[in-house]
């Protein structure tokens, strides 16, 4: 038998035979673009850690949206920085609060734009934590009421899906009892899951202004030393009414990802965090790495572990110049 009968390189030889075998394929449709909104008007104040991200006020926030939908984004996921901030985190409540006239702002331009809200309390309490504070420590149950609340203002501006990033046990339940009661039964929930206490996180905190003012948040956000754990919040989450679940960070976690994929059935995120944004900005800055070459295999790698949808601050980027 004449060597070598199988030659896998036969499949590899040209761009177009590459493309016709490739078993994962990326597509903007399932992009979701992450962007922060701000108070005032003709706002675009660039973000330092984060290049080529900006804070929006709501009249520009229109025209991104606008951007990203034309070049082939479907969805954006808001995040709120208030006109003041408090204890109790009211300005995530508000009907009138920043996302909420956002909201409503983006909906009457753009319709057909999927708008996620995120839902968490850390952008509006004076503290910087993602719960009330008791005692010096997050307190779970009470912070259950104020989030619910807060899905209920999304809902009503307008939001096409919540996403409790909060980590409160029992929050996608409360959440999804209230708003049902309040009859928004058909509006999803995308809950953060598997959200990890990550050092990722880091830009994100600059550009929301959403750092802690003391301790962290490992009481209620996962260890990065646990996997087994990530499947028993999911499958609660999945228990209490989740329609969408999400894995986050996205890269350092691609184990947990391709485990969630195994083992749930349901629609699976993953979130290309903003440390993991800039990490590649700056490699690429410095010349260390291609640039475009980086973006686009690492987008590929989540979804080959099994997301379904991959929030990224490259979505409006990969959608316009790549085309996918």
């Amino acid at each position: 038998m004449p060597f070598p009968i199988h030659r896998p390189r036969r499949l590899r030889r040209t761009e177009a035979l590459r493309q016709l075998v490739a078993e994962t394929r990326l597509s903007a449709r399932s992009l979701v673009y992450p962007l922060f909104v701000c108070p005032g008007s003709g706002v675009k104040e660039e973000i330092r850690s984060m290049p080529g991200n900006f804070r929006w006020s709501v009249d520009l926030l229109v025209e991104e949206c606008k951007s990203a939908y034309d070049a082939g984004v479907p969805a954006v996921i808001l995040f709120g920085i208030p006109e003041k901030k408090d204890e109790l985190g009211c300005g995530a409540y508000d009907p009138d609060g920043i996302v909420q006239r956002a909201v409503r702002a983006v909906k009457k331009a753009l319709p057909e734009l999927i708008v996620i809200c995120d839902l968490c309390l850390d952008e509006y309490t004076s503290h910087g934590h993602c719960g009330l504070v008791k005692d010096g420590e997050v307190d779970n149950d009470s912070t259950l009421e104020l989030l619910a609340k807060t899905a209920v203002t999304q809902v009503e501006a307008g939001a096409d899906i919540v996403a409790p990033s909060d980590m409160m046990d029992g929050r996608v339940g409360r959440i999804r009892q209230e708003l049902d009661l309040r009859g928004f039964h058909q509006t999803p929930i995308l809950a953060y899951s598997a959200k990890y206490a990550s050092a990722f996180y880091g830009p994100f905190r600059e550009a929301a202004d959403s750092a802690p003012k003391f301790g962290d948040r490992k009481s209620y956000q996962m260890d990065p030393a646990n996997q087994r754990e990530a499947l028993r919040e999911i499958a609660l989450d999945i228990e209490e009414g989740a329609d969408i679940i999400m894995v986050k960070p996205a890269l350092p976690y691609l184990d947990i990802l391709a485990l969630a994929r195994r083992t749930f059935d349901v629609p699976i995120a993953a979130y290309q965090v903003s440390g993991e944004f800039s990490l590649i900005e700056a490699a690429a800055r410095a010349g260390w790495v291609d640039r475009e070459r980086v973006i686009m295999e690492s987008l590929t790698s989540i979804r080959r572990a099994g997301a379904d949808i991959i929030l990224t601050y490259f979505a409006k980027e990969v959608a316009r110049k790549f085309g996918c």
